[in-house]
């Protein structure tokens, strides 16, 4: 779609590019607001704690936009592209995204759940980086790349069935008393005269219409940016760099300000697991040879996305009730340290 977009807005003038923008970004931050709120009512329907749906449900509508790039990256011939979307997207999500959300306003945490969705989060991080490494030439590892074989990306697939198929069990097993508050309940008594199939609907209008306002939103600014004279590798860098995690973006920030920070946390940590099994797993597996994985990904991004997610599994271990500003200030460093070695990677390789 974005490719369609571009087409469309090359030829318009500045004032209509910015009317775009503004239309776009009115539309995000509506259907961000409507997913919210839908996915709290879906939450008290259910008696299901808002983070196991932020973790499922909300993260495979908002992780589409990576899914739909790499595959596509994948099928044209550019794996490095789609494996670079995934494991980008992962470090944006967790530094930027939830260390925004984070210095806002605190996020609840139920310990129980945090701690099982991390490890998986974190173990699939690992198992990214172990499955993309060379093992018949490792001592050349720094100097001609690795891959993610086809095969993996089958096996990444099947584990996405079941890491849903747990997080359904233990949403079931969780109860009323497991994270579904007193407003949720209040709010499942106000919403007792709209039908389940309704709220669904909704849901699924909400996150159609945050996916396909960002796919209009980014290339649209893309495309103003260039006829403002932005020079094209501070475009690359900051703009389709965290324009496909803009649904993760928008729909954290949104929960946190309606006070739904459990959502937003479950969204992250669910986006995470998602880019690794669903995002990178989908893309490898329409590859005969795999997704390419460059020298700078062992030389920057797998460090990087590891690092991110060691210290926010380490955030939450020695955090109490809520992960607070101080740490989003953490996550948000780490981010900031990751975008400096970006450009310094992007200035030795050229």
């Amino acid at each position: 779609m974005e490719h369609l977009v571009e087409q469309l807005v090359t030829d318009l003038p500045l004032w209509i590019l910015f009317g775009i923008i503004a239309v776009s970004l009115f539309a995000l931050a509506k259907g961000a607001d409507l997913l919210v709120e839908e996915a709290v009512k879906l939450s008290a329907k259910w008696g299901v704690p808002k983070i196991l749906i932020g973790a499922t449900i909300v993260s495979l509508g908002t992780t589409l936009p990576e899914a739909a790039v790499s595959v596509f990256a994948a099928v044209q011939g550019n794996p490095g592209l789609a494996l670079g979307n995934a494991v980008g997207s992962v470090i944006c999500d967790t530094g930027l995204i939830l260390g925004l959300a984070a210095v806002i306003a605190p996020l609840p945490l139920n310990r129980r759940l945090v701690n099982r969705q991390s490890y998986i989060q974190l173990g699939a991080g690992v198992l990214l980086v172990v499955l993309s490494l060379p093992f018949s030439s490792l001592t050349t590892v720094m100097e001609t790349g690795g891959r993610l074989p086809r095969q993996v990306g089958f096996l990444f697939l099947g584990m996405l069935v079941v890491y849903i198929w747990f997080t359904i069990r233990w949403a079931r097993s969780s109860g009323r008393d497991s994270g579904v508050d007193t407003e949720a309940r209040a709010l499942e008594i106000k919403s007792d005269a709209a039908s389940l199939p309704l709220v669904v609907i909704k849901l699924a209008f909400a996150i159609g219409l945050v996916v396909v306002s960002s796919q209009i939103l980014i290339p649209t600014v893309e495309e103003t940016a260039l006829r403002l004279n932005v020079p094209d590798s501070i475009i690359a860098a900051t703009l389709v760099a965290f324009g496909t995690s803009l649904p993760e973006l928008v729909t954290a920030i949104s929960a946190v300000v309606k006070k739904h920070g459990e959502l937003a946390l479950g969204n992250v940590i669910g986006a995470d697991i998602l880019n690794v099994f669903f995002v990178a797993g989908a893309a490898a597996s329409v590859t005969s040879e795999g997704l390419e994985a460059p020298v700078q990904f062992f030389r920057l991004l797998f460090p990087a996305m590891l690092f991110i997610l060691v210290v926010f599994r380490i955030g939450i271990a020695l955090s109490g009730t809520h992960l607070r500003r101080p740490f989003g200030f953490v996550l948000l460093g780490c981010y900031l340290a990751y975008a400096v070695l970006s450009f310094a990677e992007v200035g030795i390789s050229h």
